[in-house]
């Protein structure tokens, strides 16, 4: 019963994200073009408390383009009580990536205007995000489904796909959630985004390691 408590509130661990410099991580940092249609930020400093393991983390992560993806590069862990010893088996169960997954989302962002336009409203994918964990509203998922291939089915898979790769989550299996496809669909609409030119410098690598 104490070890499915502790996971409990590890996953209710909120993060903070802000730019290499202190600063809070709005649009206007989002300076790395990715696909066609997305910018990112090319690197965040997240920090997460986690009260159940007594351990804060701040983690430094970049963006690789030959990754495809955030990868962390600096990790610091701290005890944040006195019967708390940041030894190997306490960092084992700090969930680095986790904490990378959760964000991402804020770096990532779009505009449903002309992205050339200096006055263009830029949105985060977490300020896309509903409090129900959807990404996409069902009627705008349901109507690309309906219609098939075009234009906004591109729009869309891009910023599903790039919503998980860069975050190091499966892309296809997001689009089955989103869109509710099978993998066999999603798969596909993918390949085709890629061979549109729609995911450059996005990837996901299945079965690479975690990273915790």
């Amino acid at each position: 019963m104490r070890k499915r408590r502790a996971v409990r509130q590890t996953r209710e661990v909120k993060v903070d994200v802000k730019t290499l410099d202190g600063q809070e991580l709005t649009w206007d940092a989002a300076t790395e073009p990715v696909g066609s249609a997305l910018r990112i930020a090319p690197a965040f400093v997240a920090t997460a408390t986690d009260a159940a393991l007594g351990v804060k983390t701040t983690l430094t992560a970049r963006y690789v383009r030959g990754e495809g993806r955030y990868v962390i590069k600096v990790v610091t862990n701290t005890a944040i009580r006195e019967d708390v010893e940041v030894n190997y088996p306490t960092v084992a169960k700090v969930g680095m990536q986790a904490i990378v997954q959760m964000a991402a989302p804020r770096c990532i962002f779009l505009t449903l205007e002309d992205e050339d336009d200096p006055n263009a409203t830029w949105l985060s994918v977490d300020q896309l995000t509903t409090s129900g964990g959807r990404i996409l509203p069902p009627m705008l998922a349901a109507e690309v489904v309906k219609r098939g291939a075009g234009e906004a089915r591109m729009e869309v898979v891009e910023l599903l796909y790039g919503s998980a790769a860069l975050a190091g989550l499966p892309p296809a299996k997001l689009l089955q959630q989103e869109l509710g496809i099978p993998h066999r669909t999603a798969s596909q609409w993918i390949i085709d985004a890629r061979k549109a030119g729609r995911l450059e410098g996005m990837k996901y690598h299945a079965g690479r390691p975690a990273g915790g």
